[in-house]
């Protein structure tokens, strides 16, 4: 008996008609065009993949940016609207849906059809995948891959707001494209951020060390993911918050914790620094239904000696501070401008710096990814797929059935062991309690910790 996917069907799902738009990616998300997302949602409920073809087709007329494809003229990334369609696969695979949930993260696992963005970037390559997953126990994985240029999370969330809509037979929710990211931004940034950009230009030794760290990644790096309940998330708001003397989020309290305690059991004791990427729409007024990449970043140092609380309300000042103090899209585009798009994939993100073991935190819960329905039927888990192994990144959303948090995070593997036993559980855990409800994932997905 073989658990790995077989595939049963495939198509090439279209609106039926091109708008010809052409929408003309700025300095960021051409920063962005070797990089792909790539996310499963999982269904105990069998799905029907003609019903989802029509679905995706409808919503492709509202975002018909999913289903073009990206060309450069003249020097300048273009997104073209032109309708060459979505590969959509419909696979089956003998295992439970169970198994497929624990080998989400895991590579090879085969529950997405990762896109090729450096071939993308260049014609010819869809800009979304998306794959359907049958399991023997009447269970759905439905795995995306969509090109980072084109969007970020909360764009692909509105694509699959779409979607669902569709599906369902609801009204279709407002889609924005937007035709020049870059004059967008010059109308509605501030005259004047933080004046510190989040990329940087690598000298020719340290990007070759860079090139060496993703290539060995799927070899040097685990994934972990870790499993906290609503109780634990509270009991770490009220300590945190009395600490800080302040009120504070579940994100706040959640990377201060799981930074900290990594840190712990690595024995790391120098000070670090800590990006955490910010949706920058709500600040500058856009509409929430915009699409595109629009995030910014928060860049704090992290000294172990002060403790969780501090950087607790270190992250809180921030977001409220955000973005007189902290917006850095104006000075991003400045540095990305004066550099050329000729090299732009010369620059990497400050985010990315494994030897300096610079924690990056996505946060991804609060974008409604357990509120979508097909069919009726909600999703149990929503999770990052295995993306790139860079270390010292870590991405949370809420847990199975959407319960808590589940972080998900990419660490050295002598790290990962550490985090993995028992010492490590119980450093992660110390907030929960014997008389606590387990977390729903607890008995189905055992390699959750």
């Amino acid at each position: 008996m073989s658990i790995w996917p077989q595939l049963r069907r495939s198509r090439t799902v279209r609106a039926g008609h091109a708008t010809g738009r052409v929408l003309r990616c700025g300095l960021m998300d051409t920063m962005l065009a070797d990089l792909a997302v790539s996310v499963v949602l999982c269904f105990e409920h069998p799905l029907d993949d003609d019903r989802l073809a029509a679905g995706l087709a409808r919503a492709l007329e509202r975002v018909p940016v999913f289903a073009g494809r990206l060309r450069t003229v003249e020097g300048v990334l273009e997104a073209v609207c032109d309708d060459t369609g979505v590969p959509f696969e419909v696979y089956t695979v003998e295992g439970t849906l169970a198994e497929a949930m624990g080998r989400a993260t895991a590579a090879g696992a085969e529950l997405v059809a990762p896109l090729d963005a450096p071939a993308a970037r260049d014609g010819g390559v869809p800009l979304l995948t998306v794959r359907l997953t049958r399991t023997a126990d009447g269970g759905t994985v439905l795995g995306c891959s969509w090109h980072h240029a084109i969007g970020d999370l909360h764009s692909f969330m509105l694509l699959l707001r779409t979607w669902s809509a569709a599906v369902e037979g609801e009204p279709l929710p407002k889609a924005e494209l937007v035709d020049n990211q870059d004059e967008l931004l010059a109308e509605v940034l501030p005259d004047e951020d933080c004046g510190r950009p989040g990329f940087r230009l690598p000298s020719a030794a340290e990007a070759e060390l860079l090139a060496r760290e993703v290539a060995v990644g799927p070899r040097a790096n685990r994934i972990v993911q870790i499993a906290f309940t609503d109780a634990e998330l509270a009991r770490m708001r009220e300590e945190f918050g009395l600490a800080a003397g302040r009120r504070l989020s579940s994100g706040d309290v959640l990377c201060a914790h799981l930074l900290s305690t990594l840190r712990e059991l690595d024995g790391d004791g120098a000070e670090r620094m800590l990006t955490v990427p910010v949706n920058a729409r709500r600040w500058l007024g856009l509409s929430p239904a915009l699409l595109g990449n629009l995030l910014s970043e928060v860049h704090l140092p992290h000294r172990p000696e002060e403790g969780p609380a501090v950087l607790a309300g270190a992250l809180r000042t921030a977001v409220e501070e955000f973005p007189t103090a902290h917006l850095n899209l104006r000075a991003n585009l400045w540095f990305l401008a004066t550099l050329g798009r000729s090299r732009l994939r010369d620059c990497v993100p400050l985010g990315f710096d494994p030897a300096a073991r610079r924690f990056s935190f996505s946060n991804w819960s609060g974008f409604g990814a357990y509120a979508v329905s097909f069919q009726g039927k909600r999703p149990v888990l929503f999770s990052p797929a295995a993306n790139y192994p860079i270390p010292w990144v870590c991405w949370t959303v809420e847990g199975f059935r959407g319960e808590g948090r589940l972080a998900t995070v990419v660490l050295p593997a002598r790290l990962a062991a550490r985090v993995r036993g028992a010492e490590g559980r119980a450093a992660l855990h110390r907030f929960r309690r014997a008389g606590d409800r387990p977390p729903a994932s607890a008995g189905v997905l055992p390699k959750v910790l």
